[in-house]
């Protein structure tokens, strides 16, 4: 996200699907109403704690991540790798595995 109006829109999409009125909200974001109008308007520069306060009551986390890898996280993909080390519990199924290949001959 770039712009306010990208965080706005995405708060106010958030606040509709789950269902929350602008004055719970407010109340359990510790806001003023005019405050949260402010930052849903999209045009409005506003303080990183408030913005922090609304998007815990949502349920949302900030993330920052590297510009490369923001189209995967928009797009839902997962970022992670299969892990480098082979666990205990994958070592003892491979060598299961190669004593049955063996047993099979």
């Amino acid at each position: 996200m770039k712009t306010h109006q990208a965080v706005a829109s995405l708060l106010k999409q958030t606040m509709k699907r789950q269902k929350m009125p602008q004055v719970r909200l407010v109340r359990e974001a510790g806001l003023s109403a005019r405050t949260l109008q402010l930052i849903l308007s999209g045009e409005h520069d506003f303080k990183l704690s408030s913005l922090f306060a609304i998007v815990d009551r949502l349920g949302l986390e900030m993330v920052l991540v590297p510009k490369e890898s923001a189209a995967a996280v928009q797009a839902g993909q997962s970022l992670t790798t299969e892990p480098v080390v082979e666990s205990k519990v994958q070592a003892a199924l491979n060598a299961l595995k190669e004593r049955g290949a063996d047993h099979a001959d």
